[in-house]
């Protein structure tokens, strides 16, 4: 969690060294190349985090969320599609995620207690984003995710009291004295 508490904005990048992108259509989660990432808003995810949880939601620059869904991406298998989604006024835990740092890398965990993984082969999984529970052990490296912080969050410090010192009350300046 704390590799987050800095970010405002950050780009996530698989162990193939493609970006996790919001697609167009308001709805696909893809991976793309650096090449056709470049200079790219889709791939850039807004961090908010979540109140009284150790847990984050991902905004993309459309205004929707990186969203785990129940939906399997093809039938027969254990992975479940990762969409895009439309805020929800009450909360929706689907976009909630918690950060696993690993040396310098994350995995993100889904509440559901599956794992944000990237995809590749021959289509339809090239490219592609799931989110399910790895069943071999060298599988769990392939969910680690590099992390590169676009945007740094405003550090709040104390106001500088300068030659001048403040008392405040209730946040309103009620006499300005020299020191």
């Amino acid at each position: 969690m704390e590799y987050f508490q800095k970010a405002k904005t950050i780009k996530l990048i698989s162990h193939k060294d493609k970006y996790l992108v919001a697609a167009d259509d308001l709805v696909s989660i893809v991976q793309e190349s650096n090449e056709t990432v470049n200079n790219k808003l889709s791939a850039t995810w807004t961090v908010e985090f979540v109140d009284g949880k150790d847990s984050i939601r991902l905004k993309s620059c459309f205004g929707t969320y990186l969203t785990a869904s129940t939906q399997p991406f093809l039938p027969g298998v254990t992975g479940k599609k990762v969409v895009q989604t439309m805020p929800n006024c009450y909360g929706d835990v689907a976009t909630e995620w918690d950060p696993q740092r690993d040396g310098m890398q994350v995995r993100l965990r889904s509440l559901c207690g599956n794992f944000l993984r990237p995809n590749g082969g021959l289509p339809p999984w090239r490219n592609s984003v799931t989110h399910d529970i790895p069943h071999r052990p060298n599988t769990w490296n392939k969910l680690l995710w590099d992390v590169e912080i676009v945007e740094k969050r405003a550090v709040m410090t104390p106001p500088d009291k300068g030659f001048f010192g403040s008392k405040l009350i209730h946040n309103a300046v009620v006499s300005q004295e020299p020191i």
